[in-house]
């Protein structure tokens, strides 16, 4: 009998696990079903240039994983119960209702924004987290006469970046960043300075120390009392995991993620791998990974390994997790890399600049690539598969 596993999401996590794990298993032992609302590829990290009105190269699914193994259901995820094994889908166009079933489940749904609750987020304010949001924000900005003003809360890499890349795209428009600390506090010396340098040049103007707590129409409000002008507000302050975890039994961290050993795999639930934003890992220091693309490959890349090493009875290899950089777009000709330690804290060295833009759009290209040949180059293992129920593996690694 065939062990089946399913994946729940196609982002840059989700899609790197299926792939990687249809190469590392013989295909008539396994099957590898990819769930996913939409038919192509969104490259999240590039969001922000879809709100300025750019457009990208499309990367359809079912040519990415062309002769992979990997099955493309197209579906939306409405339930995951961990009991019965089974995940409940509705088609993408919103008719007719499925069950699958799984003897492995790997969980990459991701986040989406997180408007913290604050008064007047949900109605009046827009996202770039994901490309319905990008492509309405991109409608809204392209309806705006000159002069009007744009505000963009949040002043993390999110935030820069779609401030940087509206106020380059539209230099007609008045664009502010409201920040809640100072601009750039976490970054080195130099990465601050070359940060300042942009946002002068392409005069954008910087709110400090302005922690936004109610957002309007037509202006956001600080919590010390200033109003600042907007007609769009941009609201990049964070972002919150799916809900569908939630209701399950899984272990949850307060925050909604899945809770996750160093392999990927759910404390609680040891048929469920958990990677991305979704899971709670921890990476160097004992520290929690990060949301972000540059935590979530890795991620994927150690939980569909540790999958097709319990199932084909082998060593379950360990990937090291640690950050090198953090890469900030400003705008199309200019970016800044800042160097950070393993555990993500800022070093002294940095790139800026031209230099800079091609080096981040090589990372953005290079993110991409990953996603359609998940095994970037290694050769692939065809060991004979143990297919057997998860508990029975659980039970024989705790024998060794």
């Amino acid at each position: 009998m065939e062990h089946r596993i399913v994946v729940l999401g196609a982002g840059y996590t989700g899609a790197a696990a299926a792939g990687r794990i249809a190469k590392r298993l013989r295909r008539e032992d396994v099957t590898v079903t990819l769930v996913n609302a939409e038919p192509d590829f969104v490259e999240r990290v590039r969001l922000h240039q879809i709100a300025a009105g750019q457009e990208l190269k499309p990367r359809p699914f079912d040519e990415m994983f062309a002769g992979t193994g990997v099955e493309l259901k197209l579906a939306k995820v409405t339930a995951v119960d961990v009991d019965r094994k089974t995940v409940a889908v509705s088609a993408a166009n919103g008719l007719g209702q499925e069950e699958l079933a799984y003897d492995t489940l790997v969980y990459a749904l991701g986040s989406g924004w997180n408007d913290g609750g604050v008064p007047g987020t949900a109605e009046h304010a827009h996202e770039v987290s994901s490309r319905p949001g990008a492509l309405r924000l991109r409608d809204r900005l392209a309806a705006l006469e000159a002069g009007r003003p744009v505000v963009v809360v949040g002043g993390g890499l999110t935030g820069l970046e779609a401030a940087t890349e509206i106020a380059e795209a539209r230099p007609d428009l008045d664009v502010s960043l409201a920040a809640r600390g100072v601009l750039g506090d976490w970054l080195s010396e130099k990465g601050r300075a070359h940060l300042r340098k942009v946002v002068d040049r392409l005069g954008i103007t910087v709110h400090e120390h302005a922690a936004v707590d109610a957002v309007e129409a037509d202006r956001v409000t600080t919590a010390d009392g200033r109003t600042v002008p907007a007609d769009v507000t941009v609201w990049t302050t964070g972002f919150a995991v799916r809900p569908i975890a939630g209701a399950t039994t899984l272990e949850l961290t307060d925050g909604g993620q899945i809770v996750v050993d160093s392999t990927m795999r759910s404390v609680s639930h040891p048929d469920v791998y958990a990677i991305g934003d979704a899971a709670m890992a921890l990476g160097p220091g004992d520290k929690p990974l990060r949301m972000s693309c540059a935590s979530g490959v890795p991620m994927a890349w150690q939980a569909a390994d540790a999958i097709a090493a319990r199932l084909a009875g082998t060593k379950v290899p360990h990937i090291a997790i640690r950050y090198s950089q953090q890469c900030i777009s400003l705008g199309r000709g200019d970016a800044l890399i800042q160097f950070v330690t393993a555990e993500d804290q800022a070093v002294e060295k940095a790139l800026t600049g031209r230099m800079a833009a091609r080096y981040k759009e090589m990372i953005c290209k290079g993110a991409a690539w990953g996603t359609a040949n998940p095994t970037l180059g290694i050769p692939t293992r065809r060991r004979p598969v143990v297919v057997s129920e998860t508990p029975s593996l659980v039970a024989a690694e705790a024998a060794a």
